[in-house]
């Protein structure tokens, strides 16, 4: 029987009795091990797409965040220069308001020093014009003197002149 067995067995045409035991086999062990491969599989499918929408969810709020962040770095630019330019027209404000109050300064020490300068230079002159004056008299005064000493020789004509000086000095 052995033989027989072998005999009519072909790869082409399967004995029923075989073909129905692979069959029920292969169903039990599909059952038995797929559903629990389908379940692993599906799980790591499942985590897998949890894992891929966590990261596009969190690749989604970073790139929001870096634009949030670019927009506010464009603001803190924009107040930086808006800063700088309000220190640079401070600055220049500062400089042209002491500028002018040094020129003014300088002016109204200039006007000090020429109205002292003309203050010394009119008492100088005062000075030199009474210095004058003084010698002049003096000269005037020796002069007179030595014209009279020698024109009023005698005590009778120092008398006269004197008389006469006195009634001149009466009348004016």
């Amino acid at each position: 029987m052995d033989a027989m067995f072998l005999s009519g067995f072909t790869v082409i045409r399967p004995e029923p009795g075989l073909l129905f035991w692979t069959i029920v086999i292969f169903v039990a062990f599909w059952l038995t091990v797929g559903r629990g491969i389908i379940k692993m599989i599906a799980n790591m499918m499942k985590e897998r797409e949890e894992g891929i929408q966590r990261s596009l969810d969190e690749a989604r709020r970073v790139r929001e965040e870096m634009q949030h962040l670019q927009a506010k770095n464009e603001e803190l630019l924009a107040q930086a220069q808006e800063e700088r330019t309000q220190i640079l027209a401070q600055a220049k404000a500062a400089k042209d308001s002491i500028i002018s109050e040094a020129r003014e300064q300088a002016k109204e020490e200039a006007r000090r020093i020429i109205s002292t300068a003309k203050e010394q230079i009119e008492n100088m002159k005062t000075g030199a014009i009474i210095e004058l004056k003084n010698q002049v008299g003096s000269i005037a005064l020796e002069v007179a003197t030595k014209v009279l000493e020698k024109d009023l020789a005698s005590d009778a004509q120092q008398v006269e002149f004197v008389e006469k000086l006195v009634n001149e000095m009466e009348l004016n």
